[in-house]
């Protein structure tokens, strides 16, 4: 076997590398297409030449991120992965020749210095490949973004101002406008929110930007609204003049729930509806209903603020009801609403105890309602109703009651002030003092109370907004408790949404997105 080996030995060619000199020094070396030495190579040709070697980038103290222009912020930090990819990438003709390592080299945190070892590979003279290594040297310039400049602006610097107002006496409206604004990121280029005692107020740093929220808010709310200009200042040399613009909005003072009495003429561009209807739906344009006849209209914004008319009853004038009997007709659907036309007695909660009076009444909502059931309605048979439209109208038989939804009131009472397995987003918003009194502040808790239970009862609003799982809740047992009466409505807890919330991610960039079911 091992005379085998060295037979195979004997017939074996070895090759043997040969070397030439180099043709500018003479040094032997290995043979290359450009027949020069690495050091005749370097001394001859330069493949940085054409490259950066110092670069400015721009780097925001507040929030701690760079600018990758033209507008993009990039959060990184030192000596990291994500900022050796936007070092190298704010690198010109890099592309001109082939990266093959980068690294960092350490420099004093505070010197405002970054510099980046790059080693690169070029194909040069008669197609021979010249790897070489470079410095580049980055200065940091402190430059505040956008957003912490918005934060840190001093109000009087705006340039365009929305006012946003309702004349209603409650903030319904604005609850569920908040919640689209956040869904739908509406307020992302604004600089400061203002709540007022009758509204609230958006400052912008560009007069675009409030045009842009104007509309929007002309997508989901009837709303009317006009535009001023004031003079700031005027440069005479360069004919320039600086002004603040200032847009106020005002919203359709009919609201979800209100009894409202048409005017005649607008009665009859509706179909000779009504006149007594309810404002079932407000998005931008009403839903229109008679609760007697079950007939249902659209009325358009721009219709409305044509002849505009208010609520003959509001949400704060209901008054509770208990049901004694119901006889109802089959349920039909009105869009993604279902009615059911019944003749219901009642009689007011208040008067029991006191008399027998009860009201036979013909409702909408037959087919939510059961003996024994508690309602919520407006008593026109009590009260004062001092409308000129209604005068209007000669013979006009007004009904007793008008039954505009079932009431939970009774089985709310226990649950009231407990957790919930949910909430809700809320805009950063300074309060003008004139609007924190206590008073306003409790009154402001309670209406908010009560929009919550609002959103518990109707789906379609919920729908229209974003409800997020509470992770502090702790369930309880408050449910076996309640052995007695129908359980209130709930949110499932499939509606919910997972808050999610990078590290460091500010509470006005988690806060800030149609139709809308407003109240």
């Amino acid at each position: 076997m091992a005379d085998g080996m060295a037979v195979a030995d004997m017939f074996t060619v070895h090759h043997t590398v040969g070397r030439v000199l180099c043709c500018m020094c003479g040094v032997s070396m290995a043979p290359n297409a450009a027949n020069m030495c690495v050091a005749c190579l370097r001394s001859q040709v330069d493949i940085t030449e054409d490259l950066q070697k110092h670069v400015t980038i721009l780097y925001c103290p507040e929030c701690e991120r760079y600018l990758q222009p033209p507008r993009t912020w990039v959060k990184a930090q030192l000596e990291s992965k994500e900022l050796l990819t936007f070092c190298i990438k704010r690198l010109k003709n890099l592309t001109k020749v082939r990266l093959v390592d980068a690294g960092f080299i350490w420099t004093e945190p505070h010197s405002k210095r970054l510099k980046v070892k790059l080693k690169i590979q070029k194909e040069v003279v008669n197609g021979a490949i010249l790897e070489q290594a470079y410095v580049v040297e980055y200065t940091v310039d402190d430059h505040m973004c956008d957003k912490c400049t918005r934060v840190a602006a001093n109000p009087d610097q705006w340039i365009a101002k929305v006012q946003l107002r309702q004349k209603v006496d409650h903030k319904r409206t604005f609850f569920f406008l908040e919640q689209l604004i956040i869904k739908h990121q509406a307020s992302s280029q604004c600089i400061n929110i203002k709540q007022m005692h009758d509204g609230v107020d958006f400052f912008y740093s560009n007069r675009s930007h409030a045009i842009k929220f104007v509309d929007f808010l002309n997508n989901v709310v009837p709303i009317k609204f006009r535009n001023d200009k004031q003079l700031v200042s005027h440069d005479t040399h360069s004919n320039t003049y600086n002004y603040k613009f200032t847009f106020s909005v005002e919203i359709c003072p009919v609201c979800r729930d209100d009894l409202v009495c048409l005017p005649q003429k607008v009665a009859a561009s509706l179909g000779n509806i009504g006149p007594l209807v309810l404002c079932m739906r407000v998005s931008n344009n009403l839903m229109l209903l008679d609760p007697n006849t079950l007939r249902y209209a659209y009325h358009d914004c721009n219709q409305y603020w044509r002849v505009p008319y208010k609520a003959l009853l509001s949400h704060k004038q209901l008054v509770e009801y208990i049901v004694l009997d119901v006889e109802a007709e089959p349920a039909i659907s009105i869009g993604s609403n279902r009615f059911s036309q019944a003749h219901v007695q009642v009689a007011r909660v208040s008067d029991f105890g006191k008399n027998d009076t009860i009201f036979t009444v013909k409702t909408h909502i037959g087919h939510l309602l059961s003996p024994g059931d508690h309602a919520l309605g407006y008593d026109l048979y009590g009260a004062n109703t001092n409308d000129m439209e209604m005068d209007k109208y000669k013979g006009l038989v007004l009904p007793d009651v008008v039954l505009v939804k079932k009431s939970y009131e009774e089985t709310r009472q226990r649950k009231r002030g407990r957790a919930r397995p949910w909430k809700l987003k809320s805009l950063a918003m300074e309060i003008d003092p004139a609007a924190a009194t206590k008073q306003e502040e409790q009154k402001r808790a309670m209406e908010y109370e009560r929009f919550l239970e609002e959103l518990e009862e109707d789906p379609e609003m919920r729908s229209k907004i974003a409800l997020y799982k509470d992770p502090n809740y702790v369930p309880g047992s408050e449910t076996a408790s309640m052995i007695d009466g129908e359980q209130p409505p709930s949110v499932p807890l499939d509606e919910l949404l997972a808050d999610l919330r990078l590290e460091g991610e500010s509470r006005a960039d988690s806060d800030e997105d149609e139709d809308m079911d407003e109240d």
